[in-house]
């Protein structure tokens, strides 16, 4: 019999028999739990000797998965003290999961101890992950299987490519026809839902024959140009992982994935799991389902984001198998008695959508009721405010009309209820109700801010912390207006902004202005415009808030109008999108303009675009009930649950969703035999959700939920709220109820607890909160004394003094980089004899570097980086490995009408050159991937860090260097060079960042065992004559040139700093650790000099690399001198 059968399955025993191999349910209720479940087992599966590293605990959202993992750790040091405290015969405070833990022997008590402590200790390395974050960790050790590139970057969906894509496709095909086929607002609306999905497209027809061959150029465009542009999206990490798990498609290599997974993992715990979609099912399945025990803890009456991609359908096929054992959590942890025997009136027995959605009893943890005092006519747990029934005969009030009388009782509720003494008692204190107690959940953004609009009117503190795209504000129009502005500022743009709210004139104020007021204002239009060209959009934001006696600042004017920190945060949020879009992307004004349109004319919730708090003061909380869920409140209003206006199906041709043979299915624009069918099919599974968002609504609530119904012909007999009421005791609800009935008609809804009311003012508006004496303000003085020698700093940042000075020929030209220990630029090029410096002739320096015809400069520098970075060392074909590397790179990076193949033919012989003795003459071919690590960023103190010990300053890194460097070494008199007047007095304290290109992991010196490790830097520095035409040789890299431009560059200081952050990075991760044996040098390969088989060689080093060995004594004191670990 399915679970779905019975008329309550079993709940779940938190303290029986741990769940021990195949797949278990755990089906939630709303407060019942969940994250609290996850915790306690993962804490007695640890207990029990499970280590932490074989549990995998997914959930589905960032900031779920950071709750879960606080509530695990803190479970954990909870179970630990408890445990310690038992042991001791000390006094605990009682707690059920300590309390089993308890059971058992000293020897038993003082093992699970010792596990748990050592998953306290190693907690960091514990899987707790959103599930994309699982794919992308399993992914990055699957290595060929796993096809994408190294070094992809993550985002969580592309809206701006799709629309780009979807463009360019529709463009090319119909840009000459005057009436196409297929309009654009339909091919974005296709490309929108199809971008994503794994579904089945209908109809399966002639009629769709275009419209199917879009969707298969749209996905083979896209993935083109993610690839091209390094992205990988959430959707990608998901199909990848279940593709490698495919057996079809790698047959026993895929059961060997799985395999390992599963061996890895033998517990996965999935939280909220009601919101997967098929391919994250068909990744657990494939990898888990059958070897690894399997807990799915989630609520399908939750279930209500479809419109992300989340599909119940999975859910109830996952636990529908029959050899899933299905338990409940049947205990409410959230709600009051009082209101959870009234919520059960209304939904107890309800289906939401489907048969096997099922609103099931569940018991209360509390006993009574914790919110008192209340006035009569508001003490009911479950208040229902009816607006007035219409007779028969009559068609009633427009729905204009009822929704803003529905808003005007809200408000006069709520005011009374705030004023009328009411007392809650949520942590064991009774106090007064307070505005933050109350939260206003509703079904569109729109409502939301009619609701804190109203709100705010009356002099009630509210906030909206709703999920409405930032995009969609007057404040994204006033953006969109000055920077029409800033472009052609004419007569007619300058009128725009300056009823804008940024300059903030009213209709009357511009009317009446002067012509001098006019040119006043066209002055500092042009002034921004300048400050935007020249500085970008942070600099702008700056200057609109630098006010005048005559022109107060943006902030200091919005501040003091009704609403104004809300629009000074969507202004502020709008200027930071812009900032960063013109920073990664290198837009002007115009195309800064175009961005922001675009970006109002698309859809979307993530969270560059929801709306941000505008203050976090005691307020009322007014947001959709997406926005709310997993949330909870003392008091919840819900005034728009009756209201739900559907379209006439003939008049609505665009694509949806829906379900055929449970596979999620995309029906295409087209007037087919089958439309009818399917969209009826689309709109009850919309119904089933509605009624599941009735459900979360209702449930957000611990002691009181008030909620609005009123009739409207055509909205209300739709509404989730109307099909609850009038279902009369039926499992299902129809899809719609026309009556007229007032609600108070009905039996079901005479109990104890629920009150049924008409609309009708019960006190006057909540008075505005007006101190009767202000208090005396005195202006606060700054007295503290501030350190302003801590920074957080780099290596450019402790030579930018002296790169700053001007070297007239002598020095280096760093190539630059945007990682933050490279330079952007170091005086002019160094000037070297080829030759000078070798003893005996040496042939091949008078022949040309392979780079001497690729540019100069920072770009440059840093696209031959990325380069090295990305390349495969293994490849069998390296030039071909290289070109595609460079392809890709050039994409982002342009560099002139330099092409992919001649880059790569001029980089490859740098990997093809002997590193010389210290490096055993290895190539950076001969390396493989798994002996090199690229980019490894550290951070570490100086002088202590946050708590800091003293100060170090440059010169005592000078002394150091003398200490240790022999006379003969090739850097010995850099030291004389640290202690230069812009240098020496240059202080260590605080953080130091920085990336080094590269360690490379070679074999050890003789007579040692184990391997060392080479600190690798790339440096395209132009070391050749500065007169146009000359030759760039290989003659100008020789060791004693190198040398002479990382002293005057400062290199040796940088490749110091980074012999440190190797250091402590192998004291922590390199077992039987000894700087002596493991430190195995420095290397600055100056590409431009190495030409492969055939670079010269003086004295024994080869030209292009600079080899250094610092002495391990020298690395090891300078980590403990800048580290603040030396007494001086």
């Amino acid at each position: 019999m399915s679970p779905f059968e019975t008329p309550q399955p079993a709940s779940f025993d938190l303290s029986g028999p741990l769940p021990d191999g195949g797949t278990w349910v755990l089906e939630a209720s709303a407060g019942t739990g969940k994250t609290f479940t996850i915790a306690t087992l993962a804490v007695r599966y640890v207990a029990a000797g499970v280590p932490l590293s074989a549990l995998m605990m997914v959930t589905f959202t960032r900031a779920a998965t950071q709750e879960l993992r606080a509530r695990i750790r803190a479970r954990l040091a909870d179970a630990e003290a408890g445990l310690r405290a038992q042991l001791a015969g000390v006094e605990r405070d009682p707690d059920p999961l300590v309390d089993l833990l308890c059971h058992g022997s000293d020897d038993e008590l003082a093992e699970r101890l010792r596990r748990i402590g050592r998953a306290l200790a190693d907690f960091d390395a514990a899987t707790i992950a959103t599930t994309h974050e699982f794919c992308g960790r399993m992914l990055d050790g699957l290595g060929v299987l796993d096809d994408s590139d190294p070094g992809v970057r993550q985002v969580e969906e592309v809206p701006e490519l799709v629309r780009e894509a979807a463009a360019d496709l529709w463009l090319r095909k119909y840009a000459r026809d005057g009436l196409p086929e297929l309009n654009w607002e339909e091919a974005h609306q296709i490309a929108r839902l199809s971008a994503e999905f794994d579904g089945d497209l209908a109809p399966d027809s002639d009629a769709t024959t275009t419209l199917r061959r879009f969707v298969r150029a749209l996905l083979q465009e896209l993935a083109t140009r993610k690839r091209d542009r390094g992205l990988r999206t959430f959707h990608d990490l998901l199909t990848a992982l279940r593709d490698v798990l495919d057996p079809e498609r790698h047959g026993p290599l895929a059961e060997e994935v799985a395999r390992r997974l599963s061996a890895r993992f033998t517990h996965v715990l999935i939280d909220e799991f009601q919101d997967t979609d098929p391919v994250q099912w068909q990744v657990v399945r494939r990898a888990f389902l059958g070897r690894s025990t399997v807990i799915l803890i989630g609520d399908p009456k939750q279930a209500i984001y479809s419109f992300r991609g989340a599909d119940v359908h999975a859910y109830l096929e996952a636990v529908s198998a029959e050899d899933v054992r299905f338990h409940t959590l049947a205990k409410n942890y959230r709600t009051d008695p009082e209101l959870l025997s009234a919520l059960g009136t209304l939904l107890g027995g309800a289906q939401l959508g489907d048969p096997r959605i099922l609103v099931r009893p569940v018991d209360a943890h509390h006993r009574r009721a914790r919110l008192t005092n209340l006035a009569d006519g508001q003490d009911a747990a479950l208040r229902l405010r009816v607006a007035a029934i219409p007779p028969a005969n009559e068609r009633g009030p427009q729905v204009r009309t009822l929704r803003p009388l529905i808003i005007d009782d809200l408000v006069s509720d709520l005011s009374a209820l705030l004023q009328s003494g009411a007392m809650i008692e949520l942590d064991g204190e009774p106090r007064p109700l307070r505005a933050d107690d109350i939260a206003v959940l509703v079904k569109r953004n729109e409502t939301a801010e009619d609701i804190r609009h109203a709100l705010q009117q009356v002099g009630i503190p509210v906030v909206n912390a709703g999920a409405s795209s930032v995009y969609l504000t007057q404040e994204a129009a006033d953006w969109l207006t000055l920077l029409g502005a800033l472009e052609q500022p004419r007569p007619q743009t300058i009128r725009r902004v300056a009823l804008s709210s940024f300059v903030g004139w009213s209709l009357a104020e511009l009317a009446e202005a002067t012509e001098a007021a006019l040119n006043d204002l066209s002055t500092r239009v042009r002034q921004w415009s300048r400050v935007l060209a020249r500085h970008g959009v942070a600099a702008l934001m700056e200057a609109l808030n630098a006010g005048t006696p005559e022109h107060p600042g943006l902030a200091a004017r919005l501040l003091t109008q009704s609403g104004g920190e809300r629009r000074l945060t969507d202004l502020r949020h709008i200027g930071q999108a812009l900032h960063a879009a013109r920073t990664r992307n290198q837009l002007g004004v115009t195309a800064l303009a175009e961005w922001l349109a675009e970006r109002r004319e698309e859809e979307s919730g993530d969270d560059e675009r929801t709306r941000r708090l505008d203050t976090d003061a005691e307020a009322v909380q007014v947001m959709t009930v997406h926005r709310a869920k997993g949330l909870e409140f003392p008091i919840v209003y819900l005034p728009d649950q009756w209201d739900r206006f559907l379209s006439q199906p003939h008049k609505d041709l665009r694509p949806f969703t829906y379900h055929q043979d449970a596979r999620r299915t995309l029906f295409l624009p087209a007037r087919a035999p089958e439309r009818p069918a399917a969209f009826a099919q689309h709109r009850a599974e919309g119904a089933g959700e509605d009624l599941r968002l009735l459900y979360v609504a209702l449930t957000r609530a611990q002691c009181q939920v008030v909620v609005w119904y009123a009739y409207h012909h055509s909205n209300s007999p739709h509404g989730a709220l109307t099909r609850m009421l009038f279902r009369d005791g039926a499992a299902e609800p129809a899809e719609h109820y026309p009556q007229r009935t007032h609600p108070r008609e009905l039996p079901r809804l005479r109990h104890p607890h629920i009150r049924v009311q008409d609309l009708a003012p019960l006190h006057s508006p909540f008075p505005a909160r007006v101190p009767e004496d202000p208090e005396s303000l005195q202006v606060r003085r700054f007295d503290r004394v501030t350190d302003l020698e801590w920074r957080r700093t780099s290596y450019s940042g402790l030579t930018a003094a002296a790169h700053d000075q001007a070297y007239a020929g002598a020095g280096a030209s760093p190539e630059g980089s945007e990682l933050d220990d490279e330079l952007a630029a170091v005086g002019d090029e160094l000037e070297v004899d080829p030759g000078a410096s070798a003893a005996t002739p040496v042939p091949g320096l008078d022949s040309p570097s392979p780079m001497a015809g690729l540019p100069r400069g920072a770009d440059f520098g840093t696209m031959v980086h990325t380069v090295y970075e990305g390349f495969d060392p293994g490849a069998s074909d390296l030039t071909a490995e290289l070109s595609a590397v460079a392809a890709r790179t050039l994409l982002r990076l342009p560099t002139g009408e330099l092409t992919a193949g001649e880059l790569a033919d001029a980089l490859l012989p740098a990997i093809l050159t002997p590193l010389g003795p210290i490096a055993d003459d290895l190539r950076l071919c001969d390396i493989p991937a798994r002996d090199r690590l690229p980019e490894l960023d550290f951070e570490y103190p100086l002088a202590g860090g946050d708590r800091p010990t003293g100060r170090v300053r440059l010169r005592e890194v000078a002394e150091l260097l003398r200490q240790h460097l022999p006379a003969g070494d090739p850097l010995a008199r850099y030291a004389d060079r640290l202690e230069a007047p812009e240098l020496d007095e240059q202080v260590l304290r605080g953080f130091l960042v920085g990336s080094i290109d590269a360690v490379l992991r070679i074999p050890a010196r003789r007579g040692d065992l184990g391997h060392r490790y080479l600190v690798v830097d790339y440096k395209t520095n132009w070391l050749g004559p500065l007169a146009p035409g000359s030759e760039l040789l290989l003659g100008h890299y020789t060791p004693a040139a190198m040398a002479e431009a990382m002293m005057t560059a400062h290199y040796p200081l940088q490749a110091l700093l980074y012999c440190v952050a190797l250091h402590r990075y192998l004291r922590w991760r390199q077992p039987g650790y000894r700087p002596e044996t493991h430190l195995g040098g420095v290397a600055y390969l100056f590409v431009r000099g190495m030409a492969g088989a055939d670079t010269p060689v003086v004295d024994q080093l080869p030209c292009g690399v600079f080899s250094w060995w610092p002495p391990a004594a020298l690395v090891v004191a300078l980590s403990d001198l800048v580290g603040g670990e030396v007494t001086r």
